[in-house]
């Protein structure tokens, strides 16, 4: 195996990331980056080429985190050493791009021209400023035809507070002003700081899994230097290893012989579990170890949970299986086994936010063959018992019972919303609708404090529970406002709640897949919609079926599926009255006797239709 040596002084690297909203053009600009600096082979060259999943490159959206060093010919004919560190986009995986942002000195906010500002702009930007990071501001896609860079560079003056010398009007997909961009990275963006002869420590800002190689480790180093030589300690988990390969992205894994301050690489550890090491750990020597961590490390915490169920039961095993190798490149996947009466055996599963969700289950069905049910979506409860414990409850089977119960708290989110200011009403309504709180309403102001003529626009900002955002929120946002409404949240903390459980009964017997932690106010009409719904879709019986939707011991919503009824009284042509009333009562005796031992199956898709787990 050839090993190179990449050594750069630090005054002459350069580490970046691009934040931007979905769909402003964040990856396409990376593709202009590795093509103008030659870092890629122009036959080699595909879109979005820093996105390796095909599930990325459907959804034009990053799942993934990557990273690539990029080497850079100024003007002036030095060399440089440009580390891009590519984040995901959504908001979902903001812990992520948090743990990049604290990998770089600076970032390029990208913003279209066509749109302006979006939530996830000024989210993004505000997560930048905690940083204490270096900002580029971009104007990206001037060639397209309803493109106004002047109007958005005014919203970037007025909102955000750049100098109008500051943003560089682009096009990535033409590859206008990218040279610009490169040059403004290295004038703009300080190089690192780190001690060169201080003790190692370098922050794990991803990992994936190798089968060869174990996990493979993204770090930047921070201080020190590591080589091939000696072992390495995990400062959170005090998890001691090996270094298996050391190593670059040019793009692809490069081995070298070392990693000093400043530099972005890998580390192959040969760990076979990816959640030992976390993203946000600190990395440093066994012989020579640091005194601290870098700050900021702070485990995952799952926002959403789900029960993950075969199709068919003898499918567990390979769930299970499935399960198991999804997490060697998803660290932030939580499950555990548990079961349930109607879906049997399977497992609750903890994501980052819905979109999480429906990728992991994509990949699972894709990449694992899997036909797979999943319960309704729910949030972790933190429940006051009556003798003064604490609990948290991440599934409705897992609520105590009513008098052991002192308080529930649900966890709420700041939510932000920028829209179109005709949409006020109706953005506002919805929000009520959720039990949203509202906070502020803020026109978007150009520079010289005047709201754009054409399309002013709002920032709308609420604080609102995450079980309301749970049940289609963003996407009867989108179409309240016809596509042109943008939001963002984060996680504000937990607050006492009227919550109750509510459980669906099939024939009085409970199906707990269709149990759900809702609030008082909404219980009745999510109940009355789930009785109704399995009323059409669950097939006749030769006995009534009821449907019930109950909270305790209280009915509160209730239908039935009426019997089938066999004319048995077709072979009676003739003859006296009291005959037929003999096999009427005979088989009324029947139904009865049936009703009280009958079995009725849900089918699947009345489960795909209640959960939601059909196609979107």
């Amino acid at each position: 195996m050839c090993y190179y040596n990449l050594d750069m002084e630090q005054r002459y690297i350069r580490n970046f990331c691009i934040i931007a909203h979905i769909d402003h053009g964040k990856s396409t600009l990376a593709d202009r980056f590795l093509e103008l600096t030659g870092t890629v082979d122009k036959r080699e060259m595909q879109e979005q080429f820093l996105d390796q999943m095909e599930l990325e490159r459907e959804r034009g959206i990053t799942i993934k985190a990557q990273a690539v060093r990029m080497e850079w010919l100024a003007p002036d004919g030095q060399r440089y050493q440009l580390n891009l560190i590519d984040t995901p986009g959504h908001v979902d995986f903001s812990y992520e791009v948090s743990r990049s942002l604290a990998a770089c000195e600076g970032a390029i906010l990208v913003v279209d021209a066509s749109q302006g500002i979006q939530a996830q702009t000024l989210a993004n930007v505000y997560l930048a400023l905690e940083h204490d990071l270096a900002l580029i501001p971009v104007i990206n896609k001037i060639d397209l035809p309803i493109a106004e860079p002047e109007r958005v560079a005014e919203e970037l003056e007025g909102v955000l507070g750049f100098s109008r010398d500051e943003i560089i009007l682009a096009s990535a997909k033409e590859g206008v002003g990218v040279a610009e961009i490169l040059q403004a990275i290295v004038e703009r963006i300080p190089p690192p700081r780190g001690q060169a002869q201080g003790p190692l420590r370098a922050l794990i800002f991803d990992s994936v899994y190798d089968p060869y190689k174990g996990v493979v480790t993204y770090v930047r180093v921070v201080d020190g230097e590591v080589n091939r030589a000696g072992r390495l300690r995990l400062m959170s988990s005090d998890r001691t290893i090996e270094v298996l390969e050391l190593g670059v992205f040019k793009p692809g894994l490069t081995p070298v012989t070392s990693l000093a301050a400043g530099e972005v690489g890998y580390i192959a550890t040969g760990l076979k579990n990816v959640r030992e090491c976390q993203v946000g750990d600190t990395v440093t020597s066994e012989a020579r170890p640091a005194p601290s961590p870098l700050p900021g490390y702070q485990p995952i915490k799952p926002m959403v949970f789900a029960g993950l169920y075969p199709a068919e039961g003898g499918d567990y095993p390979l769930l299970r299986d499935a399960l198991d190798r999804l997490r060697l490149n998803d660290a932030s996947l939580v499950y555990e086994p548990e079961s349930s009466l109607a879906l049997g055996f399977g497992f609750r599963c903890g994501f980052l936010g819905l979109l999480h969700m429906d990728i992991v289950r994509e990949r699972l069905e894709r990449e694992y063959g899997l036909s797979l049910l999943i319960t309704a979506p729910s949030v972790a409860f933190q429940v006051l018992k009556t003798d003064g414990s604490q609990i948290t409850v991440e599934s409705p089977a897992s609520l105590p019972p009513p008098q052991e119960i002192s308080q529930i708290q649900e966890p709420w989110m700041s939510l932000s919303i920028i829209a179109p200011s005709r949409y006020i009403g109706t953005v506002m309504e919805l929000a009520t609708q959720r039990r949203g709180q509202y906070r502020r309403l803020e026109y978007l102001v150009g520079a010289r404090g005047e709201v754009p003529s054409r399309e002013p626009r709002v920032l709308l900002e609420y604080d609102i529970p995450l079980t309301s955002m749970l049940g289609g929120f963003y996407d009867e946002l989108k179409s309240r406002t016809q596509g042109y409404a943008s939001m963002d949240y984060t996680f504000s903390g937990y607050r006492p709640g009227r919550l109750v459980k509510l459980e669906i009964l099939v024939n009085n017997q409970p199906v707990d897949a269709f149990s759900r932690i809702v609030h008082a106010d909404e219980a009745y009409a999510q109940g009355k919609a789930v009785v109704e719904q399995l009323r059409s879709l669950i097939p006749r019986q030769l006995f009534d079926v009821p449907l019930q939707a109950a909270v305790g011991q209280r009915v509160i919503a209730r239908e039935t599926i009426r019997a089938l009824r066999k004319n048995v009284l077709a072979k009676c042509y003739g003859g006296d009255v009291t005959r037929k009333r003999k096999l009427l009562q005979k088989q009324a005796e029947g139904k009865k006797r049936l009703k009280k031992i009958g079995q009725v199956e849900v089918p699947r898709e009345a489960f795909l239709a209640v959960l939601g787990a059909g196609r979107r």
